[in-house]
């Protein structure tokens, strides 16, 4: 199993400029200690209920973590492209391909806060649609010159970006079962239109929102999908993202007790605690790691950890307890 990690882009009521320096050192110490990839989470707007916080812009953040890495591999987990115009996502996405030496993964998914929506001129019931428009015209303007497009909702006549990437980044596709609540529109279990989307994909991402039998439950659903549609299922890769705070206890008890307030702070308090630990890695070093386990014997080939805090520590204690148990030498 690969293992990457979510880089704490966490964007607080109250920051000041010195904080950017903990980006820069948490995503030198990703790469220090062996990690496959850093990932960052795309969020426009706080969404009240459901996050406690916002983030910094994701592909600002990528191109400046490129600058201080040199090796380890750059994802968007996930881009929320139904709220973005396909030239200017290419354009951008060709510039940090080209300034990270080739070390970017586009991570998509449709989103879910309709706000984000409203704000950017469009609507939640439109994301799926819009999604998958983005994306045929990302994937043609990153991989043909002079691209001529009639959708929907984009039109351009000859468009060529420059730099041209030497080839199409891989494009993992993000979606599955979440837990059902009054402020997300998703349910539990995987839309067609993201089954659809994950045949065309190299990597599919399943989200940490569900149930942990529900993500086992994805994996195989995937799986059986597109394998009905002709593809063989060993050519899709099957990762998924977690949120964790790992306690150097091995008391449950006081484990759970450090976690809380990390979880709450970034999560808000809409959920309840044992919702949070449905969802998430939670308890001791012992518990993340069978629940790691039971997903890999299940099929899991990718992990991507996000830790709750913005503690580079977090980094040292998964390479202490995780990274030897589980990651691909």
């Amino acid at each position: 199993m690969k293992i990457g990690a979510w880089i704490p882009s966490y964007s607080w009521e109250r920051m000041d400029y010195a904080s950017a320096e903990g980006i820069r050192e948490f995503a030198r110490r990703a790469e220090a200690i062996g990690l496959d990839s850093i990932w960052v989470v795309d969020h426009l707007l706080r969404a009240p209920g459901l996050y406690g916080v916002s983030w910094l812009d994701p592909l600002c953040v990528l191109n400046h973590v490129a600058a201080c890495t040199s090796r380890i591999r750059l994802g968007t987990g996930i881009l929320v492209v139904p709220i973005r115009h396909p030239v200017l996502l290419a354009k951008e996405i060709a510039t940090l391909d080209y300034l990270s030496g080739g070390r970017y993964i586009f991570g998509i998914g449709p989103g879910w806060y309709d706000r984000e929506f409203e704000v950017m001129g469009t609507t939640i019931k439109e994301r799926g649609a819009r999604t998958d428009e983005v994306l045929a015209a990302v994937r043609r303007l990153l991989t043909e010159p002079n691209v001529t497009f009639e959708g929907r909702f984009f039109r351009f006549k000859d468009v060529t970006i420059d730099p041209l990437p030497p080839r199409m980044p891989q494009i993992w596709v993000s979606g599955g079962s979440r837990i059902p609540t009054d402020k997300s529109p998703d349910k539990a279990f995987i839309a067609p239109t993201v089954l659809r989307r994950i045949l065309q994909a190299d990597c599919f991402l399943i989200r940490n929102s569900g149930r942990h039998d529900w993500v086992k439950r994805d994996m195989q659903t995937a799986r059986e999908f597109v394998a009905q549609q002709g593809r063989d299922p060993s050519t899709l890769m099957l990762g998924h993202v977690q949120f964790l705070h790992v306690a150097d206890t091995r008391d449950r008890e006081e484990a759970l007790r450090l976690q809380r307030p990390h979880f709450e702070r970034i999560m808000g308090t809409h959920r309840p605690w044992p919702h949070l630990q449905e969802c998430y890695l939670t308890g001791t070093v012992e518990d993340m790691c069978g629940r790691i386990e039971d997903l890999r014997s299940a099929g899991l080939q990718y992990l991507i950890l996000g830790a709750v805090s913005t503690e580079v520590a977090q980094l040292d204690l998964i390479a202490r307890h995780i990274l030897p148990r589980f990651a691909e030498a």
